[in-house]
């Protein structure tokens, strides 16, 4: 026996699967619209937090700026010192470095020859004082004879001229004599004055030239700051600048100078000009060739000194951060930077005096943002 049995589950329709899946859409999107409005809220509420930052008003100020440059202690007076006579140096007696005294004998060339010429003149003057004795005794002869009548006019005009042909040859040969006592007093240089020995140009052996440089001496006395500078800031300085010259390796050692001398030409190696500056008592802890520093302020102009911390860049140029003193909010300013000096910027354009300018937390700062000023002015 068989039967047909027949299902009486029926599948769920449309509207009981809408009934089903309506509360978990209802969840996700509720949770979804709290979780954006939250996000809002968040944004809203960080964009309203004030930055604390810094202020300082602008103001304008006499900017002189200082100029310094390394130089060298230099002699004011550089001699160079050479023979009069020229030979074969037999001795020397000073070295580089070597401090020297006026009249001090610095080296010796062999003086056989000068010996030579002095004999020679000595022999010369001799025969020459010789000579006059004759002619003065022949002279006085004729002269006595004359007054007698027993000699003639013309002996005794000869005798007269015989006497200074010889007078005259004596002259010639005290001079030759004196010559030659001078040349031989050459043979060994001396200093002039007194001073150290920068360079030397001979070895004991070595044959000389009259005239050639032997020894270089920087003489005593005051010296020179040499310094090489450029042509612009040369252009810059103003006329006949205080210098203040400052030893390099000792700061407390300091002078004043005065400029003395400015090169007229470009130096086509370096591209810069030499400057001597004169320094009156010069310290005696400024030995010559020691390094020192030379500083000299420029004409003062007028403009706005800030912290380097003020600035910043916009559209790839320098600015600062200007706040509104009514609404708070910050904006930029592009500003012309004229120098930069240590720990301060130089602002020639861009700014007005009383305006407000962030010195500090502008790195946190965007575009319409409210800060709030903590240490205003400082």
């Amino acid at each position: 026996m068989s039967s047909n049995v027949t299902s009486s589950v029926s599948p769920p329709s449309a509207k009981t699967l809408n009934l089903l899946s309506c509360p978990a859409a209802s969840i996700l999107a509720c949770t979804a619209l709290a979780l954006l409005a939250g996000c809002q809220k968040q944004e809203a509420a960080e964009k309203k937090l004030p930055v604390m930052v810094r202020t300082e008003t602008v103001a304008m100020a006499d900017y002189a700026p200082r100029t310094s440059l390394t130089g060298v202690i230099a002699a004011r007076t550089l001699n160079n010192l050479s023979f009069r006579v020229g030979g074969r140096v037999a001795e020397r007696l000073v070295d580089v470095g070597q401090h020297i005294d006026q009249g001090t004998v610095l080296a010796r060339i062999d003086p056989q020859e000068q010996e030579s010429d002095l004999r020679s003149a000595q022999a010369d003057l001799d025969a020459a004082q010789a000579q006059l004795t004759q002619a003065a005794a022949t002279f006085e002869r004729q002269k006595t004879l004359l007054a007698q009548g027993f000699t003639t006019r013309r002996d005794y005009d000869a005798a007269d001229q015989a006497l200074k042909v010889a007078q005259g040859s004596v002259d010639a040969a005290r001079s030759a004599f004196a010559n030659a006592q001078q040349n031989l007093s050459f043979t060994e240089l001396k200093a002039g004055a007194g001073g150290v020995i920068t360079a030397r140009q001979v070895e004991t052996g070595q044959v000389v030239q009259a005239a050639q440089t032997v020894f270089t001496v920087a003489e005593d006395g005051d010296r020179d700051a040499v310094f090489n500078v450029q042509e612009t800031l040369v252009a810059k300085t103003p006329a006949s600048p205080a210098v203040t010259i400052t030893l390099l390796s000792d700061p407390q050692v300091r002078a004043r100078g005065k400029v003395r001398e400015i090169s007229p030409a470009v130096d086509p190696a370096s591209g810069s000009i030499r400057v001597k500056v004169f320094i009156p008592d010069t310290p005696a802890g400024m030995p010559l060739g020691a390094a020192v520093i030379g500083s000299v302020g420029a004409k003062p102009a007028k403009a706005i000194l800030l912290p380097w911390q003020a600035l910043t860049s916009s559209a790839g140029k320098p600015a600062v951060w200007i706040v509104d003193p009514a609404t708070k909010a910050v904006t930029t300013a592009p500003v012309e930077v004229l120098a930069f000096d240590s720990g301060t910027v130089v602002i020639a354009e861009g700014l007005n005096e009383g305006q407000s300018v962030v010195t500090s937390g502008g790195q946190l700062l965007s575009p319409g943002q409210t800060v709030e000023i903590s240490g205003a002015g400082q």
